[in-house]
């Protein structure tokens, strides 16, 4: 199973499921009608990462095994879902195991897709899901709020810092902002961490265009997106998700082709999980063993030990040392060998910190 979970969100009809089969390749039912997607599909991706496959031509072991990211498709949330309307509650108890909100908005004009809302107006939409998310966590807050404060009467002073806090966010939701807004320290933060409130999870807007937006995938709408977003200090990714479900389905030689009639520069979704990844503070490291290459996911900033506690509980209860190479001097040299004889395989003890494209090699002991 993925350690990283993106939850996919919107409203209903926004393309959500469209762009979940783009990325799990077909797993997901998609229909027109709002509601269609009530349990929420999950699918385990492969993070297609092009220092994998070099790192397996030098090395050439039997397997090479892919970095695992999750997407969750959660049912389009409507407005009330705070009050239970549209099944809003399991909705949002979906989007509690997240670690990301990957917010879809429907930036496309299509009269044979029914759309919620009396027309589509984007930030109608961005407006409506944070909104309920908000007033969801008010309820939260209001009622840890009324927990923490009897305690903090008794004399707990755990209880009386969360209820400081509890009412800054409470402030803050009653003006309509989300908590990752609140400026918080690192200890009001903890205070309040039993509370998981939504609105403390990052947040990604993709904008869904239509066919008629290719080959730049801009339009007027996706520029007001990208205006909302920076003034909220978030990112836009402009994705045509309709194509990118069609190109999945093609084998890779026919995918290519077809990409490249239709102008698309890129690989959109590869694009969608780098900036996943980048709205999470996560890297990669790569081990080589005697059978495979593989490639891992850390956040970002944590030490060898840590990183190694990925791979099993015993590299960090057992470390002793880590020996370091970066991808790209082992590309340039061509072996870790080469890399040995130029100074440029390192040992390093318990305080490194592990940086993006590292080959680590774990010494333990017993």
């Amino acid at each position: 199973m993925a350690g990283i979970s993106c939850g996919i969100v919107g409203l209903p009809n926004v393309g959500k499921s469209t762009l979940f089969n783009a990325l799990a390749k077909g797993q997901a039912k998609v229909e027109n009608y709002p509601f269609c997607t009530i349990d929420p599909n999950v699918g385990v991706v492969n993070v297609h990462d092009p220092r994998l496959d070099a790192l397996n031509e030098i090395e050439k072991r039997p397997a090479k095994i892919s970095a695992l990211i999750e997407f969750i498709d959660i049912a389009g949330l409507v407005e009330g879902a705070s009050r239970g309307e549209g099944r809003g509650n399991q909705f949002l108890e979906n989007i509690h195991h997240a670690d990301l909100m990957v917010h879809v908005v429907r930036c496309f004009r299509d009269p044979n897709v029914v759309h919620v809302r009396p027309c589509v107006d984007p930030l109608d939409d961005i407006r409506i899901i944070n909104l309920e998310l908000i007033l969801a966590d008010l309820q939260t807050a209001e009622r840890a709020l009324h927990r923490e404060s009897k305690k903090a009467r008794g004399g707990d002073e755990a209880a009386a810092k969360a209820a400081h806090v509890l009412e800054k966010l409470i402030a803050l939701f009653g003006q309509e902002k989300p908590a990752r807004t609140a400026e918080l320290s690192h200890e009001e933060r903890d205070a309040v961490r039993d509370c998981r409130f939504l609105t403390f999870k990052p947040v990604l807007y993709v904008a869904n265009v239509g066919e008629d937006a290719l080959p730049s995938m801009e339009n007027p709408v996706v520029a007001r997106v990208r205006e909302f977003a920076r003034q909220e200090g978030n990112a836009v990714l402009p994705v045509c998700a309709g194509i990118e479900a069609e190109i999945a389905e093609l084998p890779p030689d026919e995918a290519a082709e077809f990409a490249h009639e239709m102008g698309l520069p890129d690989n959109a979704l590869l694009r969608l999980i780098t900036e996943c990844y980048r709205h999470l503070g996560l890297i990669t490291f790569f081990t080589v063993g005697d059978k495979e290459v593989h490639a891992w996911t850390i956040p970002k900033g944590i030490t060898a030990p840590d990183a190694g506690a990925t791979i099993h509980t015993d590299f960090k209860a057992h470390f002793i040392r880590v020996e370091v190479t970066a991808f790209a001097d082992l590309q340039r040299l061509g072996s870790r060998h080469a890399a040995r004889e130029q100074g440029l395989l390192r040992v390093e003890g318990k305080d490194y910190v592990v940086s993006d494209g590292d080959i680590l090699f774990f010494r333990i002991g017993r």
